[in-house]
């Protein structure tokens, strides 16, 4: 049932003129699914005061309630259609009170973890694509039939969800920021082992798939108790996202996955100052996929003591900063990070070999990430030692991925069960710090079994290069010229 209705809804936004990609179509779907979410937990929360002989106090005033202005019901418990809005009357309701009324919640809400925070962001930016109030009537109606309220349910929207966002990634360049393969994912978590009581954090969580994987790994565990669950709901999973698609598909992914309040927070993680960074703020797991190739302001690179344009870059010396002594990482980062001869570069890898044990390497191939032409490679380290020696693993699937041969847990199952022991084997070897260049620190993955492994840039990469050239070229003439 689950399955045909997205199926459905996809089918009426197609019809949209505002609606043209999967960008769109989850960004629609996600925002109704959160309120008919809301609905549903504002009904557990008032059935329990009432348990209690308690009065229940409704986040919501009752015309903006889902039962009241989307899926009035009659007596016989079906849709009133006297009642529910449709047309233009429902385009307007939405558009003109419903919209800037839960936007206003941000202002009223006690602190950024509450629900009512998350409601007020939500709706801070989203804007309804949906024109037609007959298309919103088809599509609310197909929503209203979904029920997550128990964890079976949640269990297979949340496997639906994840399939409209793989979808959304695999639709182009921008969609592709805000997924990782979960193969891949599934992983670096097996190797990090986060365990019950450590805060996992992700400050560029995207659609927040390293915090829903992490949940899942340690739910798995069959001795959980009540106070372990508790502990995993409220004081394990921190995200951090600043772009507003984003931000309300990691808070809805979440939320099906079981986690019930998402500690996420709707924030530019690099305007932060890492001089600020306190010892209580650090946590004890970071697993992250920073988005590569953006290129940040003069004034959010005066927040590092390592100055890059290069956004990765930023979001690795913060997770440096962010772990705790004894911490541990697993963090995505383009290959050429291990070889680029830029100060920043350069610098970055002295910090993370001097105030980490960078144990393990994991290159990956091209075509591990769908849309994005760059090839990527995992480092895993922990912090409060210096690194003495680290362990490389070729990823090499016999064959060539993409979109209809995606990466799959199979392809990373020798990784992990080498990874434990860091053995060498014909994809697999390892490099004594003592052997590597103190001026350059170049960590380039040269696979001794099978020679050095080949990087190809992207063409983005080579035409950036060009135009530094060309204007390093350009100063150079200008002094010349100045000369003469």
């Amino acid at each position: 049932m689950f399955e045909q209705a997205f199926k459905n809804i996809d089918d009426i936004l197609w019809k949209e003129a505002g609606c043209t990609t999967e960008l769109d179509y989850t960004e629609q779907t996600s925002w109704l699914l959160f309120l008919k979410y809301l609905d549903g937990l504002e009904q557990d929360r008032a059935d329990e005061a009432a348990l209690e002989g308690k009065k229940y106090s409704y986040i919501l005033d009752k015309p903006y309630r889902w039962e009241e202005w989307a899926a009035p019901k009659g007596p016989d418990g079906k849709l009133d259609h006297n009642k529910a809005l449709v047309g233009d009357d429902l385009t307007a309701f939405v558009n003109g009170k419903l919209i800037p009324y839960l936007h206003g919640f941000k202002l009223k809400a006690s602190g950024p973890n509450t629900i009512e925070y998350k409601i007020g962001e939500i709706f801070a930016e989203i804007k309804n694509k949906i024109s037609s109030g007959y298309n919103m009537r088809e599509i609310i109606d197909q929503i209203d039939e979904l029920r997550f309220r128990s964890q079976i349910e949640k269990h297979e929207l949340s496997h639906l969800y994840e399939a409209k966002i793989k979808n959304m990634g695999n639709a182009g360049r921008n969609g592709g920021e805000y997924y990782t393969p979960r193969p891949l994912i599934r992983a670096i978590i097996k190797v990090v082992k986060p365990k019950i009581g450590e805060h996992i954090y992700d400050g560029a969580c995207g659609s927040a798939g390293f915090l829903c994987e992490s949940f899942d790994y340690l739910k798995a565990n069959n001795t959980l108790t009540t106070d372990d669950f508790k502990t995993l709901q409220e004081r394990t999973f921190y995200g951090k996202e600043k772009k507003s698609l984003a931000y309300v598909i990691a808070i809805m992914n979440m939320i099906l996955h079981g986690i019930d309040a998402p500690r996420v927070l709707h924030t530019n993680t690099l305007s932060e100052n890492l001089a600020d960074v306190q010892e209580k703020d650090r946590m004890e797991v970071i697993l992250a996929n920073p988005p590569f190739g953006g290129k940040e302001r003069k004034e959010v690179q005066q927040n590092f003591p390592i100055r890059s344009g290069e956004t990765a870059y930023l979001f690795l010396e913060h997770f440096i900063k962010m772990l705790k002594a004894g911490g541990r990482a697993g963090v995505v980062i383009k290959n050429t990070f291990l070889s680029n001869t830029d100060n920043a570069s350069v610098s970055l890898r002295k910090l993370l070999l001097e105030s980490c044990n960078l144990h393990t390497v994991l290159d990956c191939p091209s075509g591990t990430f769908q849309g994005a032409g760059v090839k990527t490679v995992v480092l895993f380290f922990e912090k409060g030692a210096p690194t003495r020696k680290i362990w490389y693993y070729q990823l090499d699937p016999g064959r060539s991925l993409g979109k209809t041969n995606p990466l799959n847990d199979d392809d990373l199952a020798e990784f992990v069960m080498l990874q434990q022991t860091f053995a060498d084997s014909p994809k697999s070897w390892n490099v004594d710090v003592a052997a590597i260049n103190k001026t350059s620190f170049d960590l380039s993955v040269k696979n001794p079994n099978g020679g050095e492994a080949v990087t190809y840039r992207s063409p983005q990469e080579i035409m950036d290069q060009i135009a530094a050239l060309d204007s390093e070229s350009a100063k150079l003439l200008q002094v010349i010229r100045g000369l003469l």
